[in-house]
């Protein structure tokens, strides 16, 4: 194995956790707030609105592989840092929009930035530079960037507020222009000279057997199909159920802390294999839904065990790859694994709400049940088809 810089100090990675704050709010998380007076002021409808959303994530997800190339090739640390001026340049276009296939556009922009600059660049990037050390910093990063709506929506909330949601969007801009380039460029260290064999890699296939390539994958679409689910009918599934809008806000609010509290125990455990880490999240995400679905007067208590499994589901995306291939294939692989991810992401509005829609809210819920316990059964296979002989790669962590 080739030798890596040291691994990341405290600050950049506190730096790197911001800068992911800031992106993924510019983002993926800034149309929950947006949408409503987006709608409101141009007549747009709020399908389409949301739509280019999805259409920003599709975009990310059929741009991943080319990402993780140019990561395994040249290093990221410049991609990563232009990532917010792309952004930036969404957003500016999106307060400019005054025609719908402007805001489309705007969004398409968007996405090229979130193929960029979100977790699965970054961790690529890191799983390059820092090989086996790089568990720890990715584990830093996702512990941050849990508060990202905790901060972000009441923040993009009260710009909207005071400048209009148009200008919102233009402050936004500004900030993620002005932080994103110079806090990468802080915080990682200049891209290392590639070996021309890994160079010669970068063109090629990964190491890593098919079928495991595509169970991570299988597992991966499936644990984010579940979250955007969650993240979209949430609430409107606890009102089905009986709770009041406050109610449902109430016990929606308590991911947040779950997720952050989740990595604090992944943490404990660092020098596990990060399998254990992902039958922990599989299974808590598989017990909470069942929870809800079967007792939803315990909605509390189910969204504490699916809080907790999803909080886990960052860290797994970019630990347990790590842990199977080398550190020079690690940007290849994670850039394909996102494809299927983000694209399973980006059709789970439209299918859910049609579920929703045609059978009702308890079949919506059984169907999430189901596709969680598939994937509890899919970690298991992945685990019974593990080389045996490699060692972990957490035994190289200090």
């Amino acid at each position: 194995m080739k030798n890596h810089p040291e691994k990341p100090g405290v600050i950049s990675i506190v730096l790197l956790g911001l800068v992911q704050i800031l992106s993924w709010g510019g983002s993926f998380y800034i149309m929950a707030v947006l949408a409503a007076p987006v709608v409101r002021e141009t007549g747009w409808s709020q399908q389409w609105v949301y739509g280019a959303l999805s259409l920003g994530i599709l975009v990310s997800g059929l741009l991943a592989p080319l990402s993780g190339r140019i990561i395994s090739r040249y290093g990221g640390r410049s991609m990563l840092a232009s990532s917010g001026l792309v952004m930036a340049a969404g957003l500016v276009i999106i307060g400019l929009s005054h025609a719908l296939w402007l805001f489309l556009l705007a969004w398409v922009l968007v996405g090229v930035g979130m193929a960029m600059g979100l977790y699965d660049a970054l961790f690529a990037t890191l799983g390059t530079l820092y090989g086996g050390f790089a568990r720890g910093a990715i584990t830093g990063i996702t512990l941050i960037s849990g508060f990202c709506t905790t901060l972000v929506w009441p923040g993009t909330a009260l710009l909207i507020e005071w400048l209009g949601w148009r200008d919102a969007c233009l402050a936004y801009a500004a900030i993620l222009a002005l932080t994103v380039w110079p806090m990468y460029y802080w915080s990682l260290p200049a891209t290392a000279t590639l070996p021309k064999t890994t160079r010669a890699k970068a063109s090629g296939h990964s190491a890593i057997a098919p079928f495991l390539f595509w169970l991570l994958c299988a597992i991966f679409t499936l644990a984010s199909v579940i979250m955007t689910a969650i993240s979209v009918q949430l609430i409107t599934l606890l009102q089905a159920s009986g709770y009041s809008l406050a109610a449902a806000l109430a016990v929606s609010a308590i991911l947040g802390p779950c997720q952050v509290a989740s990595r604090l125990v992944d943490i404990a455990f660092k020098r596990g294999h990060p399998i254990w880490t992902t039958f922990f999240s599989t299974g808590l995400v598989a017990l909470g839904l069942l929870m809800l679905a079967l007792m939803p007067h315990f909605a509390l208590l189910s969204m504490l065990l699916y809080g907790a499994g999803n909080g886990l589901r960052a860290i797994v995306r970019g630990t347990l790859p790590l842990a199977m291939v080398k550190p020079e294939e690690y940007a290849l692989v994670v850039g394909r694994m996102a494809r299927p991810a983000l694209i399973g992401q980006a059709i789970t509005p439209l299918v859910c709400g049609y579920v929703y829609q045609s059978m009702g809210p308890q079949a919506t819920i059984w169907l999430l049940c189901a596709l969680a316990l598939i994937n509890v059964l899919l970690v298991f296979l992945l685990k019974r088809a593990l080389p045996t002989h490699r060692a972990p790669v957490t035994e190289t962590l200090a």
